[in-house]
């Protein structure tokens, strides 16, 4: 195993990949380089003396500016390292042509729906139009086990507290996000579950629902009968009837939506899990198939780089409006934009917002961006897409999920269980944490910084992937989880 990572070739930081003592010599550089305190694992140290003020460089980028002097050897975080973001930024489009190469097509076993769409799961879902209704909706899922079976694969209620109560647009968001969540092909069939007094009730939420198949999708109001519990069990086992003639047929991978995101990174996630996936997109994208990047938060400070990668000046223009539009959000609410990671990411070896996302947005790949979606909006171009949605691990995932997406590829550096409403695929920056919780972790992708390659672990994510998408259980899964977050904006009455 490596010592240490030294990213670009302009960095004037690298990143110890274990444990270093004070003391202890480095051949970095072009030479040696003495620790001059104790440096913790995906932690940052100097290859050269940084002046008071100087830019600090890592992934060939400035991250910030030293608050002090530093020197060479010596330990680089937040007690000596600032952000060098400021507030609302006006940018240029300054195009980078792309070198994605369409390449061999793949395919996986997968269900294809009436209205064509396809979903790599066959599940019952009960969907909850308002809070009131949830443990009704949990109840059902308890008893409604009992049509788990055949090629159906799952059975799973999405309460939530919302529908009811709600301002604006958070009114909308709820309305727009249970729509989608009717529509996800990834359910076989599919309960709405309504009260009847509720701002968005059924048929108000028709609206929003549009054409559908009436078949896989049926409805119950618990105020109009006397009996919800067995009405709806009557419904679940005519749904369950319904979608278990569905069996899983080859489909071409340019059909598979795959939502990216991260989430407790430490040191490593930056240099080993987000390129991987950054890499599968690529493979991803070259045969036609679509993916997802969001958590807009963990984009500021590496915009740039998304910005210059759309394909013409409109995307451009949508980006840049995605960037300032959830900086106008923050400023809404008195929230400061740059502000440092969490907790445990700066336990983990991040120190600013640019470190972050600089490291977020490896999982972009080299792609040129095709899309920008709103929140709840449904992607329609193939290739890389970008999302609005917040960083928070379960509004995020959901947001893709919800977007499209039929699988999340979720990076972590600390682990997570949490799942989200499909399945979620949970990749290790560090092969110490693959180890210690085999039961949420996936996929290793630590290995890049022992024996394997970047290239050689995106290849193998991508035939995990499409054995996820033929039917195989990611831990989440195996564990039972499946859960879901809207994202809440405004006022509740």
């Amino acid at each position: 195993m490596q010592d240490f990572v030294k990213i670009h070739d302009e960095d004037n930081v690298a990143v110890a990949l274990r444990p270093v003592g004070k003391g202890e010599v480095l051949k970095a550089a072009g030479g040696d380089v003495a620790a001059l305190e104790e440096i913790p694992q995906g932690h940052k140290f100097a290859l050269k003396d940084i002046q008071e003020g100087e830019e600090v460089i890592k992934y060939g980028f400035r991250i910030g500016y030293a608050k002090e002097g530093i020197k060479k050897g010596q330990w680089v975080h937040v007690h000596n390292l600032k952000t060098a973001l400021g507030d609302l930024l006006t940018y240029s489009y300054e195009p980078v042509p792309s070198a994605l190469r369409e390449t061999e097509h793949a395919c996986f076993n997968g269900y294809r729906r009436k209205d064509g769409k396809v979903g790599v799961r066959n599940e019952l879902w009960i969907v909850p139009t308002v809070g009131c209704v949830n443990s009704i909706a949990k109840a059902l899922e308890r008893e409604a086990q009992k049509f788990v079976g055949g090629s159906i694969e799952a059975v799973a209620a999405f309460t939530h507290p919302y529908g009811c109560s709600q301002m604006g647009g958070d009114q909308e968001n709820t309305r727009k996000i249970l729509a989608d969540m009717i529509h996800h092909p990834n359910a076989g069939g599919v309960l709405v579950l309504g009260l009847g007094c509720e701002n968005s009730n059924i048929p108000v939420l028709m609206d929003y629902i549009g054409e559908y198949d009436k078949e896989r999708v049926r409805f119950l109001q618990c105020q109009d009968v006397e009996d919800e519990h067995g009405e709806a069990m009557r419904i679940l086992g005519e749904l369950a009837a319904y979608a278990g003639a569905f069996k899983r047929e080859e489909i071409d991978a340019s059909e598979l939506v795959i939502g990216m995101k991260c989430g407790g990174s430490d040191g490593l996630s930056g240099i080993t899990a987000n390129p991987v996936v950054g890499a599968f997109s690529d493979i991803l994208c070259s045969k036609g198939g679509t993916t997802i990047l969001t958590e807009v938060p963990e984009m500021f400070g590496a915009e740039t780089i998304l910005m210059n990668r759309c394909e013409n000046e409109k995307l451009f223009g949508q980006t840049v409006e995605l960037i300032n539009g959830f900086k106008q959000y923050f400023k809404r609410h008195g929230q400061t934009i740059y502000e440092n990671p969490s907790p445990g990411n700066k336990k983990g070896g991040i120190s600013t917002l640019e470190d972050k996302s600089l490291g977020c947005t490896q999982k972009s790949g080299s792609s040129p961006v095709k899309g920008v979606l709103a929140y709840a909006q449904q992607v329609e171009t193939k290739g890389l897409n970008l999302l609005s949605a917040p960083g928070n691990d379960l509004v995020a995932s959901t947001a893709l999920a919800m977007s499209g997406a039929h699988i999340v590829l979720f990076t972590t550096g600390r682990g997570t269980p949490f799942a989200s409403p499909v399945p979620t695929v949970k990749i290790s920056s560090n092969s110490k944490l693959a180890g210690h919780k085999d039961n949420w972790i996936d996929f290793n992708a630590g290995r890049m910084v022992e024996d394997r390659t970047k290239e050689e672990l995106a290849k193998e994510l991508f035939q995990y992937v499409l054995e996820v998408a033929s039917g195989r259980q990611v831990k989440s899964e195996e564990a039972g989880f499946h859960d879901w977050a809207i994202f809440k904006e405004g006022v509740t009455l």
